[in-house]
């Protein structure tokens, strides 16, 4: 005798079920596609939640979304059997949760904000858990092959793809030397970048000036490398200390 019956292993593997996870499948794949979409965007302008990140906070919604849909093709069909309590507040409690601590791995310093794909990564594995847990395995299996995809070749597709480099730079000046904006925005235009909106920052102590701001490139190669600026850095009278970094703002 079976610990498991073996009709209720192949009612997870009906026809039923398996045109049910196709249907995800499309579903999976157009969000997928949308989202990369939408991040490319924010790609290409140089923010720092890109085409990997859209792409499996989109994708992760719809799977948790679909699953919604087909309340009776959960747990193999056997919904009347197996199921008690409403299973979609258990659903929406670990949404939740797995929110908080995605936040967690979202650290910034200065202009620089990293650990967005991994937030994102790690609400993706919640939704493919709770695919898995409904019984959706096909639909999983999908999921997990395709958030793998988007976070191994994500980077490399925005690499290849048109975009907008973004540096961060500080700069601190000599004591009693006063920078003009539409200087730095001169320098930075003979250079091939435009200092971003909304990004400087200035601070004033003990009669010294400090600047940060991000300067975006004009495109791809449009931009002058990072130690050609520090070069032209070095060279500039009231210039003291200074700090260039890669920014995704």
């Amino acid at each position: 005798m079976s610990l498991i019956p073996q009709e209720m292993l192949a009612a997870y593997w009906s026809d039923s079920q398996i045109t049910t996870n196709l249907i995800i499948f499309l579903n999976l794949m157009g969000a997928l596609a949308l989202g990369l979409i939408v991040g490319y965007e924010r790609s290409y302008h140089g923010r720092a939640a890109g085409m990997r990140t859209y792409g499996l906070v989109c994708m992760a919604s719809t799977a948790i979304t679909v699953v919604a849909g087909y309340p009776h093709f959960w747990y193999g069909g056997q919904v009347a059997t197996l199921v008690g309590p409403d299973p979609t507040r258990v659903i929406q409690g670990v949404v939740t949760g797995i929110g908080f601590l995605g936040a967690g791995v979202i650290m910034r310093e200065g202009f620089n904000i990293s650990g967005l794909t991994t937030a994102a990564s790690i609400w993706t594995s919640s939704a493919i858990g709770i695919l898995v847990g409904v019984g959706f395995y096909a639909a999983a299996i999908l999921l997990t092959v395709l958030a793998a995809a988007c976070m191994q070749w994500g980077s490399v597709l925005e690499n290849w793809l048109p975009s907008k480099p973004a540096i961060a730079i500080v700069m601190q000046f000599k004591y009693g030397f006063t920078p003009q904006l539409s200087f730095l925005q001169k320098i930075a235009d003979e250079r091939g970048y435009d200092i971003a909106d909304g990004t400087l920052i200035i601070n004033f102590k003990e009669g010294k000036s400090e600047w940060r701001f991000v300067a975006v490139a004009r495109g791809k190669n449009k931009g002058a490398p990072m130690n050609d600026l520090a070069q032209d850095l070095t060279r500039f009278d009231g210039v003291e200390n200074f700090f260039l970094s890669h920014s995704r703002n």
